[in-house]
């Protein structure tokens, strides 16, 4: 049974031109500029991501793989339902918790106990079921200390805590993580790896998108390469990223490696 289907997915945002700022000396110059400006002033399209099918089984892990701009980060939030696609369809099946860029969902004048509760009722909870697990986030994202105050004061790696806390004892059916593993200190990536595996076990669908090649190798079953907004490859993750990494060492001319990723 599909817990995500991708259908002809592509997504494409608008790029306008940087403004420049700049004192004009004489007439002349300023209406040569002018002209300029106003011929440059059109939008241009970038297509984050081009025609995109996927479908991922509930249960499974996925994993996304890609240099920076090939459309990982979109990826994940078309199907968090932060984005909308340009054109094609997205199919959800569960509730969905996603760790997409730190302190994303969170009200900076609120407290960390206020947006526990926001977030919660946003992924579909009763007050109830939030009060019920409210001792678990905190507990699991070691904030018992700053829980009520503001989060404006918290660091990266407490946004980071109480995120994946607040996403993962909310007993989602689907969990969306990207690179926001990285901010955490080694402990607490630590308590999120065991947290992961946990997740592996009860049968969750998860897709993780990440530079770290040997927690994608490790966390999933399959693994997406995109570049340039489109599926390169899609298969086996030790073979897959081997041939991202042939593809990135060629592009910086060293030879291409020869073992196959395990």
């Amino acid at each position: 049974m599909a817990a995500i289907k991708l259908e002809n997915i592509s997504k494409i945002f608008p790029r306008r031109p940087l403004k420049i700022k700049r004192q004009y000396t004489t007439l002349k110059e300023t209406l040569l500029n002018f002209n300029w400006l106003r011929n440059r002033g059109e939008v241009r399209y970038v297509a984050a991501l081009k025609d995109i099918n996927l479908i991922v089984e509930k249960g499974e892990s996925i994993g996304i793989i890609g240099m920076n701009g090939s459309g990982k980060s979109t990826l994940l939030k078309l199907i968090a339902g932060i984005q909308h696609p340009t054109s094609g369809k997205v199919y959800i099946k569960g509730r969905v918790a996603s760790l997409i860029g730190v302190g994303v969902g969170f009200h900076p004048g609120f407290t960390g106990r206020e947006n526990i509760f926001i977030n919660g009722i946003i992924l579909g909870l009763s007050k109830k079921e939030i009060k019920r697990k409210f001792d678990d986030i905190v507990r699991f994202a070691e904030l018992e200390d700053y829980i009520d105050e503001p989060i404006r004061i918290y660091s990266d790696g407490m946004f980071m805590r109480l995120g994946f806390s607040i996403a993962t004892n909310v007993d989602p059916d689907i969990l969306l993580i990207d690179e926001i593993l990285a901010v955490g200190d080694e402990y607490f990536k630590h308590k999120c790896a065991e947290k992961i595996a946990e997740f592996r076990k009860q049968g969750k669908t998860m897709v993780i998108a990440s530079h770290n090649l040997g927690a994608i190798k490790r966390w999933c079953d399959r693994t997406i390469w995109l570049d340039g907004g489109i599926m390169r490859e899609t298969g086996i993750p030790g073979e897959v990223v081997k041939h991202y990494r042939n593809a990135i060492a060629e592009k910086e001319g060293k030879l291409p490696l020869v073992a196959a990723e395990r």
